[in-house]
């Protein structure tokens, strides 16, 4: 039997690095990692590039944020002013997200007094992955030395690492992103909760939520849609978000014919409820590490259909949790959907595994406290 821990000493003071504390993935996860941490960590946030409105909020409620300024380009002063105020406040350990802010992380850490702690955290991976030889070489000779601690938010992440960008992969962790999974959930009456947001409760609701970017294939999407809209005449498509593709995506659902079958909502405060409301969800990114919209709606107990790439079939498990199509197939993903809507039972059933699945693995508390015991082991307080 495993003893339990000794006693933590006192706070560990934490500098969280990232690009800007904006409502993405990674921000999310420190923003909670912080809230949900509290008196164990005394935390400092340093964006490199901007504020951001998560890092307004932090700010608002007396919360410890410095933005550093990058300048366009390598901007390596940022690592002197990062390592004066880590110094400053004694940082035990800055846990970088992403390589940028590791990066500049690393270059900064000789030159902190005291000396902090470092950790990478990998999120997610750019489509090609491409990385130059100079880089790779310089993350194997160098950068992986400086690093603590190395770890990735999926299977797939942390092969990238390894294979990709050089580093040592009998040290890199997975440590699973995870949710807030008691706000998300079936609604105790599905029509009643479309009536409620404003849509017909005798139509069907498929929704995807995800910027409007390329990464995100909504191309694919629409018309892998259109094909299902042809055969299902009471179902919808539901887009929330937003971003610089959507005037394109807009005259792509009107050249289709499936203006009227689809609703571009925006950017959404609701979106719990607006889950609550559908009856599946379609994620057509061409790469994808591990998606908390995804583990949201999956928690929600929706169906899913999703592109197999990256983390994604670690999370859905093909016709156990969901159904997973090929990358760029438009075909395989309308055939998918229509399957979803034909067959109620089975998505059902889809549905009812995938809440399960996010219950058992992917609950946001596991991944903070595992964060939290790689803060204490890396600097043994």
């Amino acid at each position: 039997m495993t003893p339990p821990p000794a006693p933590q000493r006192r706070p560990i003071r934490v500098g969280f690095v990232l690009h800007v504390m904006q409502v993405a993935g990674a921000e999310v996860l420190v923003k909670e990692t912080i809230r949900r941490l509290g008196d164990r960590i005394v935390p400092t946030v340093f964006c490199l590039d901007a504020v951001g409105r998560l890092g307004e909020e932090f700010r608002a409620a007396g919360g410890d944020l410095v933005c550093l300024n990058r300048r366009p380009g390598r901007d390596l002063k940022v690592s002197w002013r990062l390592a004066r105020e880590a110094g400053r406040r004694g940082i035990d350990v800055l846990h970088a997200h992403q390589y940028t802010p590791f990066f500049y992380a690393a270059l900064a850490k000789p030159l902190a007094n005291p000396r902090p702690r470092l950790i990478l955290t990998e999120h997610g991976r750019h489509y090609p992955d491409l990385v130059s030889p100079k880089r790779r070489a310089i993350n194997r000779l160098v950068l992986d030395h400086a690093a603590d601690a190395v770890n990735a938010c999926c299977r797939f992440a942390a092969i990238a690492l390894r294979d990709v960008d050089g580093f040592a992969g009998n040290r890199i962790e997975v440590i699973e992103n995870g949710i807030d999974f008691d706000r998300y959930g079936p609604p105790a009456d599905l029509a009643e909760q479309k009536r409620k947001l404003g849509f017909d409760p005798h139509r069907r609701y498929l929704v995807h939520v995800a910027r409007h970017h390329p990464v995100k294939d909504q191309p694919m999407l629409l018309r892998g849609f259109a094909t299902t809209a042809a055969a299902v005449p009471d179902v919808d498509l539901l887009m929330a978000g937003d971003g610089p593709l959507r005037g394109e995506l807009e005259a792509l659902a009107r050249n289709l014919g499936i203006a009227d079958r689809v609703k571009f909502l925006g950017i959404r405060s609701d979106v719990p409820e607006l889950l609550k409301a559908a009856d599946a969800f379609a994620l057509t990114s061409v790469s994808e590490a591990a998606s908390l919209t995804l583990l949201e709606a999956m928690a929600t107990a929706l169906p899913v259909v999703v592109t197999d790439v990256g983390g994604n079939p670690e999370i859905v498990r093909h016709e156990r949790e969901g159904l997973l199509v090929p990358r760029g197939d438009a075909a395989a993903c309308g055939a998918a959907l229509s399957r979803l809507l034909r067959e109620p039972n089975y998505a059902r059933t889809l549905g009812a595994a995938a809440r399960a699945r996010v219950d058992a693995v992917y609950r946001l508390e596991r991944t903070v406290d595992a964060y939290h015991a790689l803060y204490r082991r890396v600097t043994g307080i």
